[in-house]
């Protein structure tokens, strides 16, 4: 009996890993101001998605899908391996994980378990991937879900924004601070909580070069030589060449065992993030 892997659209994923590891990802939904609704990554490709958040007047609206959308990957997935593992976005910064449980009630088998990763973006599909080589191997599903809580512990989630406009708009910061925050060319460097799932400020920088030299500080002063051993992700909200750089960077130094992964952010995580918004994690 298989393990059939399953995760959302904000994972990150290129294609050609979803296809490399056997990922399937269920589609979150992302409406704007004109109340044009969208599934993720199906009907809303990265461009279009930059270019109608950057013209509406409020932050596109991201939510989760129903649990019956939940429950036909679920059946899919019990029907080519026997078993499922949902790998799901941060309870913290969504009820994707809740609605996954839900719909794992409802559909009331003991052969799909449901693992939040307390992370976003490439964190969590690099967390899927991890499941996907443990499957493959031949682990046990409970083996897997104990070994993945572990490695909970040990992620690192490090990003920066290049603009204040979208946490102004979502209401994280008033529009003199923004404004303040603008004119000064200020950059905040956040970090993941691991226990709680959600961001918060760890530095503030001025510019973007120097907010690209502290990410590659804050990787070599929390992980040091520990950094080839992982798998790195970094995800961008149109800034691929930026992204880029800093992978290169990540690779002549640390010479990584794996490839760095750069894909485009999701809407879900990319909203909040905004044009310019760079995020590393490593696994």
């Amino acid at each position: 009996m298989g393990i059939q892997i399953v995760t959302d659209t904000s994972c990150d994923l290129p294609d050609c890993q979803l296809e490399q590891f056997g990922i399937d990802i269920i589609p979150l939904k992302v409406c704007f101001d004109d109340r044009e609704t969208f599934l993720d990554r199906v009907e809303l490709s990265p461009d279009l998605f930059i270019k109608k958040m950057t013209s509406s007047r409020n932050l596109p609206k991201t939510s989760t899908p129903d649990p019956q959308t939940f429950i036909d990957f679920y059946e899919n997935g019990l029907k080519k391996q026997g078993q499922v593992l949902f790998v799901g976005l941060s309870s913290g910064l969504s009820a994707t994980c809740q609605t996954a449980r839900v719909a794992c009630d409802m559909l009331g088998s003991e052969k799909v378990v449901i693992f939040d990763t307390l992370t976003a973006s490439l964190g969590t599909g690099i967390f899927a991937i991890k499941a996907a080589l443990m499957a493959e191997q031949g682990m046990p599903l409970e083996t897997i879900v104990d070994r993945l809580t572990a490695l909970r512990k040990e992620t690192e989630t490090i990003f920066t924004l290049d603009t204040l406009e979208n946490v102004v708009k979502g209401g994280r910061l008033s529009r003199i601070e923004g404004f303040a925050g603008t004119m000064l060319d200020i950059k905040p460097i956040l970090r993941n909580d691991r226990e709680k799932g959600v961001p918060y400020v760890k530095d503030k920088v001025r510019g973007r070069k120097k907010a690209m030299q502290r990410l590659i500080h804050m990787c070599e002063q929390d992980l040091g030589d520990d950094i080839s051993q992982r798998w790195i992700g970094i995800s961008y909200v149109g800034c691929e060449d930026d992204a880029r750089r800093l992978a290169e960077k990540i690779e002549q130094k640390y010479q990584p065992i794996n490839p760095v992964i750069v894909a485009p952010m999701s809407a879900t995580i990319g909203t909040y993030a905004g044009v310019g918004g760079l995020m590393i994690n490593m696994l």
